[in-house]
């Protein structure tokens, strides 16, 4: 005859500790979620972004063995096409770009070269290639180009500042201080900026700027400059009227100051004088514009005209 055993119920004491037990499990979730939510508030990014770091980050640990077994095999290629495969395959890829500091330059010209990047993984991207290519435009001066993650390429631009205007025989150019040429331009957007001419005058326009900075008052009046013979300069006024310099940068620079001075004195710039001659440190000729020649001390002493 079979008989059945009945186990007792729990005691008191043992329902009071499984009971004491289970709440202590339950705070232990209600602490931990609430630091974990803490912790997401804190954090200011998504948490879709979130994830994909997470994801990103196990991932990347698993291309990293495999990088490395690959390079012990001697297929390091093979590892970075992998890397970078795994990298887009969680978002880390190319879908914006981002220009900045362009004032001048035509915005689309860095797009074309930028676009080239567009839905590349971001450790494909080929940031210096891409800075060489965006430093063979004429109005870059320098670039910078960088990886914002986790999709976005920035690329910030230093312009090249318009400093005059070249003319050559067939066009105007705009070049900066340096003599670099920037675009052309047309005789509307020349007007009021020094235009400078001559077989290369685009190399000299520094010394052009040195030579100016000794005779500050007469600077804004010089129209053209012209290098002549590649060894000096006719400045043209916006009165139409031309002063020769000689030869030397010191010697240049001295008799400028020397036509400042007696300009000052005597008002030369607007009289009847068309030309002014001072290549010779002993003795300057005045041309009226009556096609005469004026004896500078006489001017010099009635005012000349």
């Amino acid at each position: 005859m079979s008989q059945t055993i009945r186990r007792k119920g729990k005691s008191a004491r043992r329902s009071a500790a499984s009971q004491g037990k289970a709440r202590k499990v339950r705070q232990a979730k209600a602490r931990t979620g609430s630091a974990f939510d803490s912790v997401m508030a804190w954090v200011p990014i998504g948490e879709e972004t979130l994830q994909r770091v997470f994801m990103a980050m196990i991932l990347g640990g698993a291309v990293a063995l495999a990088w490395i077994a690959a390079s012990m095999a001697g297929v390091p290629t093979l590892a970075g096409q992998q890397l970078a495969a795994v990298a887009g395959d969680v978002g880390f890829e190319v879908r914006r770009v981002d220009v900045r500091g362009v004032n001048n330059l035509n915005e689309l010209k860095v797009y074309e070269r930028a676009l080239a990047q567009r839905d590349r993984a971001m450790p494909m991207v080929d940031i210096e290639g891409l800075r060489e290519d965006l430093l063979g435009l004429s109005w870059v001066k320098d670039a910078r180009v960088s990886r914002q993650l986790p999709d976005t390429l920035v690329i910030d631009i230093v312009e090249r500042e318009p400093h005059a205007v070249l003319r050559k025989a067939d066009r105007l150019v705009l070049i900066d201080a340096e003599g670099n040429e920037l675009e052309p331009i047309s005789n509307a957007r020349a007007k009021g900026k020094l235009i400078v001419s001559g077989p290369g005058a685009s190399k000299q326009v520094q010394q052009l700027g040195h030579l100016l900075d000794a005779a500050p008052a007469l600077r804004p009046q010089v129209r053209e400059a012209e290098w002549i013979g590649n060894r000096r300069w006719n400045l043209t006024f916006k009165t139409d009227q031309v002063l020769a310099l000689p030869e030397g940068e010191k010697e240049s620079g001295s008799a400028l100051v020397t036509f400042a001075r007696m300009d000052g004195t005597n008002r030369l710039l607007g009289g009847k004088v068309a030309s002014f001659d001072m290549r010779s440190a002993n003795r300057y000729y005045f041309r009226k514009r009556d096609n005469t020649i004026e004896d500078p001390e006489a001017a010099t002493s009635k005012g000349a005209e």
